[in-house]
């Protein structure tokens, strides 16, 4: 076949009308496995498509949701008392809020001259000549005079700086963890809406606040009380609190609103979970800290005390999911459900085919070619009998 008759048996081929033969096989083994698969089907559009995933309903998923948080606890170290003034960062709440566990301190640093902590590179020195005056280091702490001079009482020398003197590794004073923050309490207040439904829901009940101040979160006594132990988050993050405390971290409180507005709008109640955020490995970006400082005069001269802070960061991240009947999504879906059982045809065909029509009997009849296989036309005799006349009725003059 050259390649023109090739395009033109394609052409024409093309313009051919196709439909399907009904064909009635009786064979049991085919017939179990078409209703199995019917079954099968079936029940997947109805159990998981339409009862589990409600494809029936139109859904919202990005509502529009705000948080205020707030943390309640005082606590004693040493001598003095820590309040929510002291370790609660930013002060005003919102969806990100850390509290202080753990501080490095570093008292009266001013502006001067000091040397260079030894492990900044070519910070080590024996002469001046080993320091370029003006020369900075990002990894260091200031500016170099371009003196080599003893590292504070040691006896080895480094480049001198001008910075904030003393600098932070010498002599930061290490504190003891806020242990007693466990039982520090947090207060997320959410609200959420969904434009599409006009539809407002909060974590709180509106009529009931005085609650708020002696009440816990419990998913099954308490739902709308968002009041959280600090050692419970981390519970429920599957951290260790006193790891914590040494090292800091960063918490994700994930609020999760999944509503059906077919039922009471008012059963529509958030879920709360927990998950640690940040690496948990010895890493330099694992935990998390923080530095700033408090600034003082004192006899003229400008002082600060810099405090490295080491605690627990929480993120709260809404997740926000509504739905209800709407008759598009229902007819698209119960369409797609019907024209999937067509299916099951193409499975017990391609069965039948293959596996079971050894002898082609099943093919012969099921594939019919009508213009390769014209039938001839079918021949009607027509016996007239005459009775008393040799001329027809229909015609006259026209012998029989």
């Amino acid at each position: 076949m050259g390649l023109m008759e090739f395009f033109r048996e394609f052409f024409l081929g093309f313009w051919d009308y196709e439909t399907p033969k009904i064909m009635v096989v009786k064979n049991r083994t085919l017939g179990v496995i078409y209703r199995m698969v019917q079954f099968l089907v079936i029940t997947y559009f109805i159990w998981y498509v339409f009862i589990s995933q409600k494809a029936y309903q139109d859904i919202e998923t990005r509502p529009e949701s705000s948080v205020y948080t707030e943390m309640r606890g005082v606590g004693i170290l040493g001598d003095s008392i820590r309040d929510t003034t002291e370790y609660v960062r930013p002060s005003e709440g919102g969806d990100v809020i850390s509290t202080i566990l753990r501080r490095e301190v570093t008292h009266n640093q001013t502006q001067g001259t000091c040397a260079e902590h030894y492990n900044v590179p070519n910070a080590n020195c024996t002469t001046d000549a080993d320091c370029v005056k003006g020369e900075m280091d990002f990894d260091g702490h200031g500016q170099r005079t371009g003196r080599c001079v003893p590292y504070y009482n040691y006896t080895f020398k480094t480049c001198e700086i001008r910075s904030w003197c003393p600098i932070e590794e010498f002599a930061a004073v290490r504190e003891p963890a806020l242990v007693e923050a466990v039982n520090f309490s947090v207060f997320i207040k959410n609200a959420i809406h969904f434009p599409k439904f006009k539809v407002l829901r909060g974590n709180i009940k509106p009529r009931k606040p005085k609650k708020l101040l002696k009440c816990n979160y419990h998913p099954d006594t308490n739902p709308y009380c968002p009041v959280f132990k600090l050692g419970y988050i981390a519970e429920q993050a599957r951290e260790k609190f006193r790891e914590l405390c040494r090292t800091g971290g960063v918490i994700g409180v994930f609020i999760n609103w999944k509503c059906d507005f077919d039922v009471d709008p008012s059963e529509c109640i958030p879920t709360y979970s927990f998950r640690r955020l940040d690496l948990r490995k010895n890493l330099p970006s694992s935990g998390y800290h923080y530095w700033f400082a408090k600034y003082y005069n004192k006899d003229g001269l400008e002082y600060r005390t810099l405090i490295k802070a080491y605690g627990i960061r929480l993120d709260v991240i809404v997740h926000g999911q509504a739905g209800k009947f709407s008759l598009i999504p229902t007819i698209i879906n119960t369409v797609t459900a019907m024209t999937s059982v067509g299916i099951c045809s193409i499975i017990c065909d391609w069965i039948m085919l293959t596996f079971i029509d050894k002898n082609e009997v099943y093919s012969e009849r099921k594939f019919d070619d009508a213009s390769k296989d014209p039938r001839p036309p079918t021949v009607t005799e027509i016996t007239l009998t005459s009775f008393g006349s040799t001329h027809s009725d229909l015609s006259d003059g026209i012998p029989l």
